[in-house]
């Protein structure tokens, strides 16, 4: 693979992406949204460290920052080397720019890709791990919350998270064996690009994207999702709450929707962490794989999941459909579970 990075020892490099903005927008203000605070990023990734130096991952990719996790990583990583010498990852921070914006997400994987990585661990929300997708081609990810509404990435404990990461990475655990690819929605502006997004899409009356986050329902007017489970909150729940899609069925959901007390019932949500809003809806169908739907509100603003970014008229004639071919993740359930059965822990 051109552009791979050589080491001594031959061994896998695994990226890790930590967004250091993730789990503090204005929902911690609107609704009770925990902050998720620099230092835990930091010890998580620490932790993952630790676990994946166990499994014989000698180099480890981050992208730089200026937030104080990169400065925490470096500080506690002499410590550890001296401490556990050659069983610690030397951890690399890529040479890049930094932007404070997406920019900065798409840079650093698109670096991690050329340069060869096994895969990536994701620190984020539904937001940070969208446009990690749009970069990140075939690369599988290791999708860790923690950010706000996340649906897409999971909460885990971060040593298992890098255990299953360190067998993947490795080769002790096949990564056709654990991994599958999510769907995704892809929405067409007329000239003005493209957009995806990996839970769901809204439409939404308000004409201006603000603090890009939902959470006053009586505006929206449209939304689309990949899956949605009752167990959630955030959009999705919308469509949990009347027709559960789990991740790997082969199909999504469109709901029309309307202000609370209007279309054929309303429903009570949890659009935020302690937040519950009511909103109307007025139809739901399926959505297949690769069916155009035109968005039929005449002007507004959309949101990828959960986060507004576009704002439109009807001249840009918005076209949404689903695509089955979105970003590869593992199953670290099920990486530890073909670990164990295989007896891969066992040291004698």
């Amino acid at each position: 693979m051109g552009g791979k990075i050589l080491t001594l020892a031959d061994s896998p490099v695994v990226g890790i992406l930590a967004n250091p903005a993730s789990g503090r927008d204005v929902r911690r203000l609107v609704a009770r949204a925990s902050v998720f605070p620099t230092v835990e990023k930091s010890n998580m990734i620490l932790r993952m460290l630790s676990a994946m130096g166990s499994l014989g991952v000698r180099d480890v990719l981050m992208m730089p920052d200026t937030g104080g996790i990169a400065a925490r990583v470096l500080h506690e990583q002499e410590t550890a080397i001296a401490r556990h010498g050659r069983n610690w990852p030397r951890v690399r921070f890529l040479e890049m720019p930094i932007e404070y914006g997406e920019i900065d997400t798409i840079r650093a994987v698109e670096q991690m890709v050329s340069q060869g990585v096994e895969l990536i661990i994701v620190m984020g929300g539904d937001g940070t791990h969208r446009v990690v997708s749009k970069a990140c081609g075939s690369t599988p990810l290791v999708a860790l919350s923690t950010g706000t509404n996340n649906t897409f990435p999971e909460i885990r404990e971060a040593t298992v998270a890098g255990l299953a990461a360190g067998l993947v990475a490795t080769g002790k655990v096949r990564v056709e064996e654990v991994s599958s690819q999510n769907k995704l929605l892809h929405l067409e502006l007329g000239g003005r690009g493209e957009e995806i997004a990996l839970v769901d899409l809204c439409v939404s009356t308000e004409c201006w994207v603000g603090t890009r986050a939902l959470w006053q329902p009586a505006c929206l007017r449209e939304l689309f999702v990949t899956f949605a489970s009752p167990s959630s909150i955030g959009l999705s729940s919308i469509v949990g709450y009347l027709r559960p899609v789990e991740r790997w069925d082969p199909f999504g959901v469109r709901l029309l929707l309307a202000p609370p007390g209007e279309g054929r019932f309303t429903l009570s949500v949890p659009i935020a962490p302690g937040l519950m809003q009511q909103v109307g809806v007025v139809e739901m169908d399926e959505l297949h794989p690769r069916q155009v739907c035109a968005i039929g509100t005449g002007r507004g603003t959309i949101a990828f999941d959960g986060e507004r970014s576009v704002a439109f008229t009807e001249q840009d004639r918005p076209l949404v459909r689903l695509e089955m071919e979105g970003p590869i993740t593992i199953d670290i359930d099920r990486v530890m579970r073909v670990a164990a059965e295989g007896h891969l822990f066992i040291c004698d």
